[in-house]
């Protein structure tokens, strides 16, 4: 690896940082960048996957205000992640290549769907609880499973994975979406920290390329924390739907 693809695996480590911690979809900057440096498509995920792990602690770390009274719904939401991030971890170790990357399109379509509709969907979730006293604390019953299956498609590649999550907690929770925000940079962590870690015990890793995106990522996440809470509701949901567009329009066309 010379000093100038070291220079820019550690530039796609930053901006995946910061990019993840407003939204996610960072993966979309590191592992093509990965790959156009001649890294093997797993080992790339892999090492991708582990060296963003910090970046993902910092985002939430620069989020901390906004996690202050959410103690109890993160920790249950936490368990949906911890266990979604292993099973797709071990599916990314045991599945042919291309076997689950076939729906993710249409994983992003859906989550993108739900951004786009998703006042008039809580203003509907909601009426439909009034009579119950509102929404539960930690939301709607579907969440949790939704959290779940998100942090599976998060352990086995996790590009748009935070596009996915602000779509499942912004209908299903009723909270503001900088406050969600906070809780999606702290399920995220988990799911790609726990993957990490499954990966780190069994996978070929490229250690360099981890302290180069762990690096960038950290940077990234305080980055990213600053923008991100200075963004009103709209221009979040805008900011949401243009990754997610991109991420889209990635695998389509690639």
């Amino acid at each position: 690896m010379s000093p100038l693809d070291a220079v820019a695996i550690l530039l796609a480590g930053l901006a995946a940082g910061t990019i993840n911690t407003v939204v996610g979809s960072g993966t979309l900057i590191t592992f093509p960048t990965l790959l156009a440096f001649g890294i093997p498509p797993v080992t790339a995920n892999v090492s991708n996957t582990i060296g963003l792990v910090p970046g993902s602690v910092s985002g939430a770390v620069g989020y901390r205000r906004e996690l202050a009274g959410q103690r109890g719904r993160v920790l249950r939401l936490a368990v949906g992640s911890l266990v979604g991030g292993v099973v797709g971890g071990l599916l990314l170790l045991s599945l042919p290549a291309g076997a689950f990357a076939a729906i993710v399109p249409a994983l992003i379509l859906l989550g993108l769907v739900l951004v786009v509709l998703q006042p008039r969907i809580s203003a509907w979730v909601a009426r439909r609880h009034e009579a119950a006293g509102g929404l539960p604390e930690h939301g709607a019953w579907w969440v949790w499973p939704a959290v779940l299956l998100t942090g599976v498609y998060g352990g086995y590649f996790g590009a748009a994975q935070g596009v996915l999550l602000m779509a499942v907690l912004g209908i299903g929770i009723d909270e503001t979406l900088q406050r969600l925000n906070a809780v999606k940079n702290v399920l995220a962590a988990i799911v790609n920290g726990v993957a990490g870690l499954l990966f780190v015990l069994v996978a070929d890793v490229d250690w360099r390329v981890v302290a180069l995106i762990g690096v960038g990522s950290v940077v990234g996440g305080q980055l990213g924390a600053t923008v991100g809470r200075r963004l009103p509701p709209v221009a979040l949901r805008a900011f949401i739907v243009v990754v997610g567009v991109a991420a889209l329009l990635s695998f389509v066309l690639g």
